[in-house]
C-alpha cells in the first residue's frame, strides 16, 4: 500500500523530516519526506496498511515543537522505493 501525506501548520524548522525519517524506518516503510514551497511537508510511505496509518497518526503530532494544522492524504498505487529518504 502507499499514502501521499500532505502536513501543514507550523512543520519547518522543527525538525519534522527527520522525525518522519525516523518513526517511518522503524515502522519499516520505505518513500520519501520533503518541505514544500508553501511552509508544509509532503511525505510518500509505501509499506503495510496498519504501519501506514500508524504514520499518519504520528503525522498528525509531529514532533515536540511542531504544531500541526492539518494532514491530509490520499491512498495510491504503491510505487517501489530502497528506503526512505529525506528529499531536498
Amino acid at each position: 500500500m502507499q499514502a501521499h501525506i500532505f502536513i501543514s501548520g507550523m512543520v519547518q524548522g522543527v525538525g519534522f523530516r527527520f522525525f518522519i525519517k525516523t518513526n517511518a524506518q522503524k515502522l519499516g516503510l520505505t518513500g520519501w519526506v520533503k518541505n514544500t514551497e508553501d511552509g508544509g511537508v509532503e511525505a510518500v510511505f509505501c509499506g503495510g496498511k496498519e504501519n501506514i496509518e500508524k504514520m499518519i497518526k504520528l503525522c498528525k503530532k509531529g514532533p515536540m515543537l511542531a504544531e500541526v494544522k492539518h494532514v491530509g492524504f490520499d491512498w495510491e498505487e504503491p510505487e517501489t522505493f530502497d528506503e526512505f529518504k529525506i528529499k531536498d
